[in-house]
């Protein structure tokens, strides 16, 4: 028999996140802080939205760009929000997910062999989904002294005449880092400079703790050479409603729409109403769960400073980076025998790129009550291995 196999999909490894994930499963009084799902129950007033919309019968396909109401609040907010000025109609599109709005802009976006300037340590997604649209990644690796953010000069190193688009995935995962207005402004200079395009993934845009996020789209001669990405998943603890969307110049979004229409027809019609709500009535509950998680960060940063564990502090998402080079353990090493000795998952940092190597990524999207109990643990397999 022939390989039933495409050689493309074949060069693409698994996920670096479900490994730990798949064991913990099974594993008896585990605690795990590796999952980037907010533990929150999605609102009350936000449910109920979704339950009243199938108690309505409304269980039809909305058009393929999604609800016109829900994408006329999603104009609002961007607009109240992040002062980005969209037409609902035209240059909105709501997909499953923030994930299927950055594999349908790359797949609109790149011919073969056109190359992507990536950021990493960064989301999981990005690199497999830029190979399956034929594109070329090239990796630039973030550096710890610049506190994990994409600066002007590593961009002019990276980039070259086939360089298309560039990836901006701030406030990051894993790290929290985060891009302030001046950050933003020498990328800028540089974007235009070299006539690029950029992916920006702002999914974590409400999870800022400090300053407000700023969105590179906002900055003059941006918007219309910018995708926005962004979605329900993070700010309103709604994973499983399976909602995002993407936000640009009409002239991309409309080849977007294209892939949707025949890989997806349109996102979950439940979904779109209860997000409806959330846009209009959520404000309270983002503050309320963005306090939380900024109460649980500020208690990571203080046990890992008295474990004697050096982390970068970040500022976004709720992720922590802590380095454990110190320990002479790769980071899947230290991962698989903090797992097996003391029932802690988390992530090495190498699931988020090479340049991730000895670091971990650990969530906070967890009740301070389990962050307690699990970080006693790891702090007892600290002394123990040093």
């Amino acid at each position: 028999m022939r390989d039933p196999l495409s050689k493309k999909i074949q060069t693409i490894e698994p996920s670096g996140i479900r490994k730990f994930f798949d064991i913990v499963s099974e594993m008896k009084d585990a605690i795990s802080l590796g999952v980037g799902e907010p533990d929150f129950d999605t609102p009350w007033h936000i449910r109920e939205e979704g339950i009243y919309s199938l108690e309505q019968g409304r269980t039809f396909y909305t058009s393929n760009s999604g609800l016109k109401e829900l994408k006329e609040e999603i104009a609002r907010y961007l607009e109240r929000r992040f002062q980005l000025s969209y037409d609902a109609k035209d240059e909105i599109m709501v997909t499953v997910g923030g994930s299927e709005a950055i594999d349908g802009a790359l797949r609109a976006m790149l011919d073969p062999g056109d190359e992507v300037l990536l950021p990493q340590p960064s989301y999981v997604s990005y690199e497999p989904c830029i190979t399956l649209a034929d594109g070329v990644p090239k990796i630039i690796e973030l550096q710890e002294k610049d506190n994990f953010k994409l600066t002007k000069q590593q961009v002019l190193d990276a980039v070259t005449e086939k360089t298309k688009v560039l990836i901006m995935p701030f406030p990051n995962n894993p790290t929290g880092a985060i891009m302030t207005r001046e950050d933003l402004k020498d990328i800028v200079d540089v974007v235009l400079e070299h006539d690029l395009y950029v992916i920006s993934d702002e999914i974590y845009s409400e999870l800022t703790y400090g300053s407000n996020h700023v969105s590179i789209a906002s900055f003059p001669g941006m918007r219309d050479r910018t995708i926005v990405i962004n979605g329900f998943s993070k700010s309103y603890a709604m994973t499983g409603w399976r909602l995002g969307y993407a936000c640009g110049p009409k002239v991309i979004l409309k080849e977007m729409l294209k892939i949707h229409q025949f890989a997806i027809m349109c996102a979950p019609t439940t979904s779109q109403y209860a997000a409806v709500d959330a846009l209009r009535n959520g404000d309270d509950d983002v503050v309320r769960m963005r306090t939380a998680y900024n109460q649980r960060r500020n208690f990571l940063m203080k046990t890992f400073r008295d474990m004697g564990l050096p982390c970068f502090e970040p500022f976004g998402a709720f992720y922590v980076f802590p380095c454990i080079k110190q320990f002479g353990m790769t980071s899947d090493e230290f991962a698989s025998r903090l797992l097996q000795e003391e029932k802690v998952a988390v992530v090495p940092g190498t699931a988020f790129g090479k340049c991730g190597e000895g670091f971990l990524r650990i969530s906070y999207a967890y009740s301070i009550e389990d962050l307690k109990v699990a970080l006693e643990r790891m702090n007892r397999f600290i002394q123990r291995i040093r």
